[in-house]
């Protein structure tokens, strides 16, 4: 692709670099922001220095915030002793948009992979091993997705707790194997948080 600007060049790559955008979205978008006036450039810019200069993460939950506690971990009217376990920020927003869960949620930061180089230390299953173990929580959720990756990750800690005296569930398996859980509708999401099933009882049937 040639440009007959650098700069337009510069604006296209670093674009493109954002996950799913070719070269050629990637020149669609530049050249719209082109037309843009300033400031409605400039607000674009600063959103996004603001937010990788000030965005943080939750100290309860690992969830992204803009204070040490996110707004799900600070409202009194949910339920300390029911946790979800999911893998990022994306999943939370799916099952919140459910409408149907009323408990607090754990971010792992991802699931375990070894072909990638992912283990246990590097996601934050420690510090959810720690809530249990302080008898903080009374049911634990698996709500990771039912890939290879999440049955890997959520017997890993299964085995960490299982001895704790919590009642551990997973979602239902509404959702298809191998589907990413930002991917599922609401109805069917809802319907996987309401109807959980026993994680021992996952184990037998897999």
């Amino acid at each position: 692709m040639d440009f007959s600007s650098k700069l337009l060049e510069n604006a296209v790559y670093e674009m493109s670099q954002l996950p799913g955008i070719g070269k050629r979205t990637a020149l669609r978008l530049v050249l719209h922001l082109l037309k843009q006036s300033d400031q409605r450039t400039e607000n674009l810019a600063t959103s996004l220095l603001d937010l990788k200069a000030k965005v943080r993460f939750c100290s309860n939950c690992h969830n992204i915030s803009d204070t040490e506690l996110c707004e799900i971990c600070a409202n009194p009217k949910r339920d300390a002793s029911l946790v979800c376990v999911v893998e990022d920020i994306r999943d939370v927003m799916a099952i919140e948009n459910t409408g149907q869960f009323r408990g607090m949620y754990h971010v792992l930061g991802g699931k375990i992979s070894p072909m990638e180089g992912i283990g246990p230390q590097e996601l934050t299953i420690s510090s959810l091993i720690s809530k249990v173990k302080k008898g903080e929580i009374k049911e634990l959720i698996f709500a990771l997705s039912s890939t290879m990756e999440g049955d890997t990750t959520n017997f890993y800690i299964y085995k960490q707790i299982e001895k704790e005296g919590i009642s551990i569930s997973t979602i239902a398996r509404g959702i298809a194997v191998g589907d990413e859980l930002e991917y599922a509708d609401e109805v069917t999401l809802g319907r996987s948080i309401i109807n959980r099933i026993p994680f021992e009882g996952s184990l037998k049937s897999n």
